[in-house]
């Protein structure tokens, strides 16, 4: 802790810089365009976008500090857009990490120039070294991952050779020889001719990053590609291209033919690209063996993307049941189909927190074992007893007959929302 004084010179030293961030923005802005000249040759708007994010930057960090708290990704979803935005116009990584070194000089003069000469306003300066250059590292760590990512969506890998490879094999194929043939080996398609694969196919549902003439999200789906790319579990960067409103991935899996550590990554990459203002929903196919199998496995994979709500997820076949599968896919006769009774029930017990459904469910994955579905619920074996009377008294079916017990799950899952399942 720093002393009363100090602490008090840091409030009034951070308050002023944070009230002023449009002109240490303009200073910024200033320094530059006289030292960058790609940035000086671009016309008014694009200044006025660095401006803005100048400022934003100034009053991000700036907060954190008031607040006395870390500055989160989520927080720089802004920088990772302008960092697009850069790499979009043409200019060099060097220039925009130069420019954004520019940008936290001006903040720290601003800084230094507001302590003033006391001792107290130095001691306050010299404190906000450290988490300074903590959330300078963050950012710009951040921009530059942002930036290379379209660079690599750019990239010949997501070209016109990506995309031919790509229809290659959903068509069954695998190149006899060239170019196609040796860009399939490097993504490990192809080299065994059971090799294990999952086709991933994904689509932005919303997105911050929109061109400002038509409205597509382009830049979002070539970002969502770059991430694919990464997400591989043998080693090797996955193929994925931008094909239409779909990002399409062919992951070769390692020998385990596992699925669990690629859709952990899937998930993972999902989450980060939403905290980047890219909403993606994500489908993934079961395990196929071999090229010929690729079309089913897409067709798998759309199967699944066209379950997924709104809100996005990954949903991974490998990972759900066919009961669960089907259920999902039920249209409104389905749900029509329920018996009113039952319906009402399970309405009311879900606004009671679901208790009811959660000792159906158990109950059937117990194989109708009391004891067992208790110990699973955390609950006495008495409790348990009275609740499936309770069930067949409200719904006038018991869990202990097997037609009974299926007409109940079915109710169950069909009242349930199609949330991101298998992820």
């Amino acid at each position: 802790m720093y002393p009363d004084e100090v602490q008090a010179e840091r409030i009034r030293i951070i308050g002023n810089a944070y009230a002023q961030a449009e002109e240490i923005a303009d200073a910024g802005l200033s320094a530059i365009l006289a030292q960058i000249p790609s940035y000086a040759a671009r016309d008014s708007t694009f200044h006025a976008d660095v401006h803005d994010q100048l400022t934003r930057l100034c009053r991000c960090g700036l907060s954190a500090f008031l607040e006395h708290r870390k500055v989160t990704v989520e927080e720089l979803a802004y920088t990772r857009r302008a960092a697009v935005r850069r790499a979009r116009a043409g200019l060099t990584l060097v220039d925009y990490i130069t420019a954004f070194r520019l940008g936290q000089q001006a903040t720290w003069k601003a800084l230094l120039a507001f302590a003033g000469e006391s001792e107290a306003g130095r001691q306050a300066a010299l404190s906000m070294v450290a988490p300074l250059a903590r959330y300078n590292d963050l950012v710009s760590t951040e921009a530059a991952n942002a930036y290379l990512e379209f660079q690599q969506a750019c990239s010949a890998d997501f070209g016109r050779e990506g995309q031919d490879l790509l229809e290659r094999l959903l068509a069954g194929a695998l190149p006899e020889r060239g170019p196609l043939l040796a860009k399939a080996s490097a993504h490990g398609i192809g080299a065994e001719s059971t090799a294990a694969m999952v086709v991933v196919t994904a689509t932005v549902l919303d997105s911050q990053l929109r061109e400002a003439q038509d409205g597509t999200d382009t830049e979002a789906r070539q970002l969502a590609a770059a991430a694919m790319a990464g997400v591989g579990v043998n080693g090797l960067r996955t193929l994925a291209v931008v094909r239409g409103s779909e990002i399409i991935a062919v992951p070769a899996l390692n020998r385990s033919a596992s699925t669990g550590e690629l859709c952990e990554r899937l998930q993972a990459m999902q989450r980060k690209l939403s905290a980047a203002g890219i909403t993606l929903a994500v489908g993934v196919s079961t395990v196929v063996a071999g090229i010929a199998q690729l079309p089913k496995a897409y067709q798998q994979s759309r199967n699944a993307l066209g379950l997924l709500l709104e809100a996005g997820g990954v949903l991974a076949l490998p990972h759900i049941t066919p009961f669960r599968y089907l259920m999902l896919r039920a249209d409104d006769t389905a749900r029509h189909l329920i018996d009113p009774g039952i319906a009402a029930v399970l309405s009311d017990d879900r606004t009671r927190g679901g208790v009811l459904a959660d000792t159906i469910r158990a109950f059937a994955a117990a194989d109708m074992n009391l004891r067992e579905a208790a110990d699973t619920l955390r609950i006495h074996h008495n409790t348990a007893k009275y609740r499936l009377r309770r069930i067949q008294d409200l719904t006038g079916r018991s869990v202990r007959s097997v037609n009974d017990l299926i007409e109940l799950l079915v109710a169950i899952e069909l009242q349930q929302p199609a949330a991101p399942v298998g992820s």
